[in-house]
């Protein structure tokens, strides 16, 4: 709790989807020295102390509930709950993944005084339906709502409680803009300015217009005070960056996009606080400076600029990250890369300087790695259809560019995508390189975050045509280097890598051997709605159809599902299957019963080796 007399201890996980859970939640009195007598239902779905104090609330079998202390009875706010149908306080399946990327659906203001929470009304929502086989003697059937494009969406409301007294319960209405233009929309973020005023951002359905409003309680209802507009190709990078207030409330800051389609930091509505060919990647503390990322800078009143980084080791630490002390005083930055990782305790006074305390520095691992021969890793640029687009090879021990070696791209080329960087990584592509002497490689064309609003947003509408085009490009550049074998290239990606690799086969283009395509997607219609109306509006039918399959006779193809997969359906690679099996291709696939998207456990270690086998034959 806030006031550090009571612990929650957290057992009984179970893992629901990306980011949901439940779990069973004992408190424990640090003052006595004793478990509390428990009143907290089994298998909560999403549990918070308040900021201050020991309040806390809870969520469970889809309601919220409230105790103003661990020792008083819990107190239910909400009794509408019901599974897969309405959601009090927890995201939908959709929201969870494509709107908050969390599973939580009510926040504290910061006194505690009130409990904002989200109503999901998926009674309206079609259903996904997969077999979950198990150990029983017959399977059963796992059923989630499912928003796909043009179906219907879940109906989302967000309400406030007071929490000294739940029996008051008032509803924070959407903004009249929306209201009046019939038009379906989304809770995009929550964020408590005071006790007394909430900043909340609602999305039109088509993502292209955001109204930030700022909420002021009178007593009995949330009355709007502010409103912002922004319209541009879609909002933000996935879902809208969240205002930081600085304390009191007074103004905020805001990551958007500025007039020459960078995001960069903006103080309340437009004003621009930092410009450039560089793009601003969050906030990260609003005190009397401003922190925010890509070199990490402090930002005085004054708007003067200071670089908490730039006497970083440049060697060793260009992917730096960075979390900061309640007060701002102090940070932990984390050096992530391209050297070996490490962490530090920084005085902000000192303007990172030198760090306070190094607290782990990976000298260990350092030492454990010295007699190992690692691979190298170049990065630079290709000029590819006017612009400067980045590229990463990952090349074999003792590389000799005299000799001719094979290639695998990894690609996932996303939306807002970012695969070239600076993060330290020890990964497949670091084996493949070292044990079997493959280049393994990585492009960020065009739709890739990062690098401004005009890159990013050419390929919107257009999924599945420039981002697969750039790709082909790549691996053809990557030739005329001179150090590949232009008949051992291969291409391989998990998700929309998975959806871009199997595209760059059925292209025709004849630079690739083989590919590998885990979880892909093979129609954007059987995706979900917000993701895919994001960058698509209406999806078009630039698919795996049926027109690419015949491509796929000269190329040797690996497709990998999970069948319980929740995210991209299995449904997807049932669709590839039955347009290549259509077509008369033949073609290795391996499906990995009771798995999801992430093919954990012993899948993920079997999927690494399966694929591993098929790129040795391939490049055999």
């Amino acid at each position: 709790s806030a006031d550090r007399r009571y612990v929650a201890f957290m057992s009984n996980y179970s893992k629901l989807w990306r980011h949901s859970f439940t779990a069973t939640y004992s408190l424990y009195d640090r003052e006595s020295n004793k478990f509390l007598m428990p009143d907290i239902p089994d298998e909560v779905q999403y549990f918070a102390w308040a900021p201050v104090g020991n309040k806390m609330a809870f969520v469970w079998n889809n309601d919220v509930y409230v105790k103003s202390s661990p020792t008083a009875p819990p107190q239910r706010v909400t009794d509408t709950g019901m599974e897969n149908l309405i959601f009090n306080g927890v995201p939908d399946w959709v929201y969870e993944e494509e709107m908050f990327s969390s599973g939580q659906g009510f926040w504290w203001s910061p006194g505690g005084k009130h409990v904002a929470y989200i109503e999901s009304n998926d009674t309206e929502v079609h259903h996904i339906e997969y077999t979950w086989f198990g150990e029983s003697q017959y399977p059963t059937t796992v059923s989630i709502p499912y928003p796909k494009p043009g179906t219907p969406n879940p109906v989302v409301k967000l309400f406030i409680v007071d929490t000294d007294n739940t029996t008051r319960v008032s509803e924070v209405e959407i903004p009249s803009l929306f209201i009046l233009a019939l038009s379906e929309h989304y809770l995009a973020s929550v964020t408590w300015v005071t006790d007394e005023r909430i900043a909340v951002q609602w999305l039109k359905r088509v993502q292209q217009h955001l109204i930030l409003q700022i909420y002021s309680f009178d007593g009995s209802h949330w009355n709007p005070d502010l409103e912002v507009n922004s319209q541009s190709g879609w909002i933000g990078r996935f879902s809208p960056a969240e205002p930081v207030f600085v304390p009191g409330g007074e103004s905020y800051y805001l990551v958007m996009s500025d007039s020459s389609g960078y995001k960069h930091l903006h103080h309340g509505t437009a004003t621009p606080v930092t410009s450039g060919p560089w793009e601003v990647v969050d906030i990260l503390k609003s005190t009397n400076v401003i922190v925010s990322v890509l070199t990490l800078l402090r930002l005085s009143k004054d708007l003067k600029k200071t670089c908490l980084t730039c006497s970083v080791n440049e060697e060793r630490c260009q992917y730096n990250s960075a979390l900061l002390s309640h007060n701002a005083s102090f940070y932990l930055l984390s050096c992530r890369g391209p050297g070996i990782p490490y962490y530090s305790l920084v005085n902000t006074i000192d303007n990172g300087s030198e760090p306070d305390l190094v607290l782990e520095n990976n000298d260990r691992f350092s030492s454990l790695i010295a007699g190992i021969e690692m691979p190298t890793v170049l990065r630079d640029t290709f000029d590819l259809h006017g612009y400067k687009l980045w590229y990463k090879l990952v090349l074999p021990p003792g590389f000799d560019k005299s000799k001719k070696y094979p290639l695998l791209i990894d690609v996932y080329g996303g939306p807002c995508s970012q695969e070239v960087h600076y993060v330290y990584q020890v990964s497949w592509a670091t084996y493949l390189a070292s044990t079997e002497k493959i280049i393994v490689a990585s492009f960020d064309g065009r739709g890739s975050g990062y690098q401004g609003d005009k890159l990013m947003h050419s390929i919107y509408k257009r999924l599945g045509t420039y981002e697969v085009e750039d790709q082909i490009a790549a691996a053809r550049k990557f030739i005329e280097l001179g150090f590949v074998d232009k008949d051992r290239v291969a291409i391989w990606g998990w998700s929309y890598g998975g959806y871009v690799t199997s595209m760059a086969l059925g292209s025709g283009s004849g630079v690739f051997t083989c590919g590998m395509a885990v979880a892909p997607v093979s129609k954007w219609v059987y995706y979900d709605s917000i993701y895919t109306e994001r960058y698509m509006m209406e999806p078009s039918e630039n698919s795996l159809g049926y027109s690419r399959a015949k491509n796929f006779h000269s190329v040797k193809y690996l497709l990998v599902h999970g069948t319980a997969d929740d995210n991209v359906h299995f449904q997807q690679a049932a669709e590839i299957s039955e347009a290549l099996v259509e077509e008369q291709v033949d073609f290795e696939a391996m499906w990995y019963t009771d798995k999801d998207h992430a093919l954990s456990d012993s899948a993920y270690q079997h999927v690494y080796t399966h694929m591993t086998h098929f790129l040795l034959r391939c490049f055999a």
